[in-house]
């Protein structure tokens, strides 16, 4: 990793998919990326300044005074020192690339070895591969399986060869079976009923901090293919860099503060507002952003820590109406709300409150830590539960790795009365009834306490992904490069989604996405129009996620052939999508949201 050969990696992808912990596959070579113990010096590290994004992970880890820095970079010269990260060879067990006698009729039979025996010139000329199976646990460690173990038991100190037997070419675990010269043999597809303990115990080990890095560990080990998706996922979290409102809304009540101290709700507020002064040194903040400084000022701290998403959707909001054809005073954030003449065209787009411009975006993004086999997704809220476990990608983490992308981006507001008015509705009710229940399915099948995240955020997301497709067929950038946040702040509030582009290696984009703002009304008919029928109806439209054979709980009327998109693109690992709450379809034609023409 540290050379300059073909298909090198990129800092962002050292973030979102071959982080520290992450399992790869070198030309010649299989291996871990290792912890952020083997970067080298914090010195030599281009280090990012985001106190939001810190005091999130501070948050999160409990790690203090932390800080964030960038991968290192590519050496922009051939004298210039190789600064890179580091990988172990892992997994320690091959198998030898020279069929063996056979074991029977249309069997392939290969040795499987240690790397100690790679080293003593035996099979110097042969070539070996990297098994392809290894055991992990659901707290991130990963380990070479016990193959004699898994032969023998645990009680046969039986160490003769052993084999490795493919039955005909469909990679069925059932066909591959690991067989010992001393006639014990046992099939794959036993190693996944991880219930009876047939891959042992885990012991903790965490090859990507080294060798003795171990830690206690007393859960059932589960086989994992090291190439499978579900062999690394990352726990991303991520910043909008934006005007601090909280700030600026402290700062006036403060110097007011003689006068607003007796302001306790929204009509002593108005009171103190029929003075000038008052009234427009406050213009800038709504009510409830300068009643709650207030009773934070009152109870002589600071306010309760808000979840990301509420802060950025502040700012958003707060931007004045414009074009965006103005100098920006921020480098890192210039938007404005487009004003509705430019947009509007008709009335059946009414829901839609506003439109905003984002021509400047600044986003941070820092790997926290990792989980296997199975995914933890943040809340609604873009925020991880503390609580979570996640694999550490440091011995003892004093910073976290980070990557800076610059774009733009669109945003669009519902009105809160319309999304009140679409719940109270009773074939809204009846699908949302259906959603929860599969939601019910999934969390009791996983042992999981997330709640539902509600109707609204379905809508939106289910909005988002629709959008999306649409603007790749105008913004001059492909589907997998546009990305959703979904904004959803309290029952009844604020509704907004969020589509933008962004890039690590340039000071931004090239303003095709902000420009379809203008035309977004354009886009809502084509995209509603494009989901009204799926290429897989009636069966896409009559999925009910509590009656699911093949297990999709969290998804209504949704399948690749119109709703999914990337998981670049995606907040919520393209969970949580009904077609049916967006535009009527054959199965639910009451629920939409946004009726037929």
């Amino acid at each position: 990793m540290n050379g300059r050969g073909h298909g090198q990696l990129r800092r962002s992808q050292v973030i979102t998919t071959f982080g520290p912990g992450a399992l790869i596959d070198l030309p010649n070579e299989s291996a871990i990326v290792a912890g952020l113990d083997t970067w080298g010096s914090e010195a030599g590290l281009q280090q990012i300044d985001e106190p939001r994004l810190t005091a999130k992970l501070h948050h999160m880890t409990g790690v203090p005074d932390l800080r964030l820095y960038a991968p290192p970079p590519e050496p922009e010269g051939w004298q210039e020192p190789q600064r890179g990260i580091g990988a172990w060879r892992f997994p320690e067990w091959f198998v030898v690339q020279e069929s063996g006698p056979a074991a029977g009729s249309g069997v392939r039979s290969r040795r499987l070895v240690r790397r100690t025996a790679l080293s003593n010139g035996r099979y110097d000329k042969k070539p070996v591969v990297a098994t392809r199976f290894v055991r992990a646990c659901s707290k991130g460690h990963v380990d070479d399986v016990d193959w004699y173990r898994f032969v023998h038991g645990p009680e046969d100190p039986c160490r003769r060869a052993l084999w490795f037997d493919e039955r005909g070419t469909s990679g069925d675990l059932a066909e591959q079976i690991v067989r010992c010269e001393c006639g014990k043999s046992r099939r794959m597809h036993e190693a996944v009923d991880f219930a009876s303990f047939p891959l042992g115990v885990c012991r903790g080990a965490r090859p990507w901090l080294g060798r003795h890095a171990n830690e206690e560990c007393r859960e059932p080990s589960r086989l994992l293919i090291r190439t499978a998706s579900n062999a690394w996922f990352p726990q991303v979290v991520s910043v909008l860099s934006l005007p601090d409102r909280a700030s600026e809304v402290d700062e006036a009540v403060e110097e007011l503060w003689d006068r607003l101290q007796v302001a306790r709700d929204a009509n002593a507020l108005g009171v103190m507002k029929s003075f000038p002064d008052v009234a427009n040194r406050l213009a800038p903040f709504s009510d409830e952003e300068v009643l709650e400084a207030i009773a934070a000022r009152s109870s002589g701290g600071a306010a309760a820590e808000r979840p990301i998403k509420h802060v950025e959707l502040d700012a958003l909001l707060a931007v004045p109406e414009g074009y965006g054809d103005d100098i920006p005073v921020d480098p890192d954030f210039h938007a404005r709300r487009l004003p509705e003449s430019v947009w509007r065209r008709s009335s059946r787009f009414d829901a839609v409150e506003a439109v905003i411009q984002i021509h400047r975006l600044r986003e941070v993004l820092a790997l926290a830590g990792f989980t296997r086999l199975e995914p933890v997704m943040p809340n609604i809220d873009g925020e991880y539960e503390t609580e979570v476990e996640r694999a550490d990608i440091a011995l003892e983490p004093t910073w976290f790795p980070a990557v800076e992308n610059r774009g733009e981006g669109i945003l669009l507001q519902l009105r809160p009365e319309a999304v009140a008015d679409w719940l109270g509705r009773e074939p809204v009710k009846e699908r949302l009834d259906e959603l929860v229940s599969g939601h019910a399915a999934w969390a009791d099948q996983r042992n999981s306490e997330r709640p539902f995240p509600g109707g609204p955020y379905v809508l939106l997301h289910t909005l988002a992904h629709l959008l999306i497709q649409s603007l790749s067929m105008r913004c001059g950038y492909p589907a997998a490069s546009i990305r959703e946040r979904i904004f959803v702040d309290g029952p009844g509030e604020r509704y907004a989604v969020q589509l933008y582009t962004a890039s690590p290696d340039a000071e931004g984009t090239l303003g095709g996405l902000v420009q379809e703002a203008r035309r977004v009304e354009g886009h809502l008919e084509y995209a509603l129009r494009a989901a009204e029928l799926c290429s897989n109806d009636p069966v896409c439209a009559e999925h009910i996620p509590g009656h699911s054979m093949e297990e999709r709980w969290l998804h209504g009327a949704a399948c690749h052939g119109c709703t999914l998109v990337a998981e670049t693109s995606c907040e919520m690992r393209n969970e949580y999508l009904d077609r049916a709450l967006a535009v009527p379809t054959l199965y639910a034609a009451d629920a939409a949201f946004f009726a037929a023409p």
